[in-house]
């Protein structure tokens, strides 16, 4: 059952996926703006939760919703809160840099289509291999009254996924204070949890994926799956260490001053208490 029911909810799923990331590259095309896609990020896996959840809601038995319930409650509010910082962060201003110099390196011809695959599709995949936690999740059994000790996976998810949201809820909110003060225009942002860590907002949401893959530990699926379930945190984290979090933003941060210092100093991913000068 947990099978057929995890590869039918990766389909469902995947079908979605593609549908989403296709209407946003209409409307990005019309606005003329490929930044939007970062806004449909979030949108995308809040929009995959509930779809899944709600096929299994009507089968009107605690056992299972209560994983999928909670997992999609947490990437609700994850998501929701995510493309709404960001729409609110980018309205007004003019494309990201990021997707302007990606969209220079496409030459003709076919340069739409070429832009689909290389920015909007990519991104399409690994929104499917981050959805696999929520998959997973989706299309277990709560089995904590055959063998209680598993609620111990529900605490320690949602412990983890509160840290990890108030290091990026946090995190975002004092760097947003700091950029709107006019006298820190061209300095870097040291302060607050900006000191024990150089990216508390995507240490925060890798937090948060961990954290949702734990709490689908309290389901009855077989071992297999909770591997597969783990790719997403694990997918997440390199690309957010290793791919298009830390490394983009440490190019921008070089070329302000102080920011040897602040590197000496400060862990760069994991949070730890800063170096002595």
């Amino acid at each position: 059952m947990n099978a057929a029911l995890f590869f039918l909810m990766l389909v469902i799923a995947s079908g979605y996926i593609f549908i989403h990331f296709v209407s946003f590259f209409i409307y990005a095309v019309r606005k003329n703006d490929f930044g939007v896609i970062d806004i449909g990020w979030g949108i995308g896996f809040v929009v995959v939760s509930w779809l899944l959840m709600l096929s299994r809601i009507f089968e009107f038995n605690l056992n299972t919703t209560v994983v999928g319930f909670l997992t999609t409650m947490l990437v609700s509010i994850w998501g929701i809160r995510l493309a709404h910082h960001i729409a609110k962060r980018n309205h007004g201003k003019s494309e990201d840099k990021r997707y302007t110099a990606m969209r220079a390196k496409i030459k003709p011809p076919y340069v739409l289509l070429k832009s689909f695959f290389k920015i909007f599709f990519i991104q399409a995949l690994f929104m499917v291999l981050v959805s696999l936690t929520i998959i997973h999740n989706q299309s277990t059994n709560f089995f904590s009254q055959t063998q209680p000790f598993v609620i111990i996976w529900i605490v320690f998810g949602v412990v983890l996924w509160l840290i990890g949201y108030f290091f990026q809820a946090v995190g975002d909110r004092q760097l947003a204070l700091f950029v709107q003060d006019k006298n820190n225009q061209g300095r870097l942002m040291v302060e607050g949890l900006w000191a024990y860590t150089r990216h508390p907002n995507y240490f925060g949401e890798a937090c948060m994926w961990w954290g949702i893959a734990l709490i689908g530990f309290a389901g009855d699926s077989p071992l297999w799956m909770k591997i597969i379930a783990l790719i997403s945190p694990i997918v997440i984290t390199l690309l957010l260490r290793f791919v298009s979090g830390v490394p983009l933003l440490e190019k921008h941060m070089k070329s302000k001053p102080g920011f040897e210092a602040y590197a000496k100093r400060t862990a760069i991913f994991f949070p730890w208490f800063p170096k002595k000068d």
